[in-house]
């Protein structure tokens, strides 16, 4: 067996102190915490004792954590408050500006980024006007695409936000409007003037003037609105684009001048999971803490074939009549047979008006469909979209304008066929 060193504290030695400034940090990286929970961690600890670090590191765990997602974050600030000799330094660098040639090398992950800016709230992060390298290399900082706040945001990865920026990122995304085009039903209405005349009408009329054709009566065909069916993808890798995007669609879903008849959300991982009533509460944050607590399934694994299979065969009746518009959230990287989710697929399309799939993996301008579940999925949407940013989704309220657009779709194609 072996023995871990004795966990070395901070300069403050108060454990009290040292555990509350913990808290903190972790309440500012997005953790629900409060007072109650900072005295339950202090008498655990004490209880406990500090002197293994993987005890103390899962009786603090135990006390601050209380959804799977926040798992990343807290281990990432444990790491370098309490076990970094060095984590001011490290953090520093962290949130400074990308110097040329190193951002391409190495990029901080969502979660560091997070612990960075939480641990640093506060903390002046003013830098030189110009470095030079030990060995006399100049060292300059890139501000060649220097843009205003709101347009870097705009454009920003939603996986590369800090905490500040994804709440910026919603605030922005609630006020966003996804605008719908009513469909042309086969079904007519009677109207003053229209194209078609309305034998009927007609015929009815003149019988009240015994029998005589004195106007011809019109009519012109009706329109209705469609329902929108959200299907979206809560696997690992899609966790962080997913809680932003359920967050956007409830805004849509309450935005009663949007056209929509009925907004459906569906959630799948491993299985899935209707989330439209959740959805339909007025409060965001409690609309998504429930739809949350029901799914059980989060940063799970990626099952699309069987969930695009199960959806068919319960849902598909149901929302899909009435030329419903799909939209696809998903990256596309499934683990089960390739044919069972082509087969899926086409089933969905056929029962859809349209199909749109939103693709976070398309913020790579190198980005090819190599993988199976892409390649299997490809050609049974009719536009394939990026869906990683706020300026994807303002283009994607564009594109429902669109009947024919397509997005990336033809070009993939194309280089599918010259493989």
């Amino acid at each position: 067996m072996v023995t871990q060193a004795p966990l070395e504290l901070p300069d403050n030695p108060r454990l009290a102190g040292n555990i509350t400034y913990f808290a903190r940090a972790l309440r500012k990286a997005g953790l629900p915490i409060g007072p109650g929970r900072v005295i339950d961690a202090i008498h655990a600890v004490e209880a406990a004792g500090f002197t293994e670090k993987r005890d103390f590191f899962f009786t603090l765990q135990a006390c601050f954590v209380t959804r799977p997602e926040h798992r990343a974050v807290f281990a990432q600030i444990f790491r370098l408050y309490w076990r970094d000799p060095q984590f001011m330094e490290h953090m520093m660098a962290m949130m400074l500006p990308a110097i040329r040639g190193v951002q391409e090398e190495k990029q901080a992950s969502a979660a560091e980024k997070r612990a960075a800016e939480a641990l640093l709230d506060g903390v002046e992060r003013d830098l030189p006007e110009q470095e030079e390298d030990k060995d006399g290399t100049e060292i300059e900082i890139d501000t060649s695409l220097t843009m205003s706040s709101e347009e870097r945001l705009r454009s920003l990865d939603f996986e590369q936000m800090s905490t500040d920026e994804v709440a910026q990122a919603k605030r922005i995304l609630s006020k966003l409007k996804l605008p719908v085009t009513p469909l042309v039903s086969r079904r007519a209405r009677t109207a003053l003037s229209g194209p078609k005349i309305d034998f009927r009408a007609t015929l009815r009329a003149s019988m009240r003037q015994g029998g005589e054709v004195h106007k011809l009566v019109k009519q012109t065909p009706r329109t209705r609105w469609p329902n929108l069916v959200v299907l979206c993808d809560i696997s690992g890798s899609m966790s962080q684009y997913s809680r932003i995007v359920l967050h956007f669609l409830h805004s849509v879903a309450n935005d009663k001048g949007a056209g929509w008849a009925k907004v459906h959300a569906f959630t799948f991982g491993t299985r899935l999971t209707n989330i439209t009533r959740h959805l339909r509460q007025r409060d965001v944050d409690a609309a998504l803490a429930a739809a949350g607590a029901e799914t059980q399934d989060w940063d799970g694994g990626t099952r699309i074939g069987e969930s695009l299979e199960r959806f068919n065969k319960d849902w598909s009746r149901r929302v899909l009549g009435q030329g419903a518009l799909v939209l696809l959230i998903t990256d596309g990287l499934d683990r089960g047979e390739p044919d069972q989710l082509a087969k899926q697929m086409q089933r969905l399309h056929l029962s859809s008006h349209r199909l749109i799939w939103l693709n976070p993996l398309l913020r790579w301008s190198e980005f090819a469909p190599k993988a199976q579940g892409i390649r299997a999925m490809l050609p049974h949407v009719d536009s394939f979209r990026a869906g990683h940013s706020i300026a994807s989704l303002e283009d994607l309220a564009h594109a429902l304008s669109v009947e024919g657009d397509t997005g990336e779709k033809a070009r993939l194609l194309r280089a599918m066929a010259q493989e």
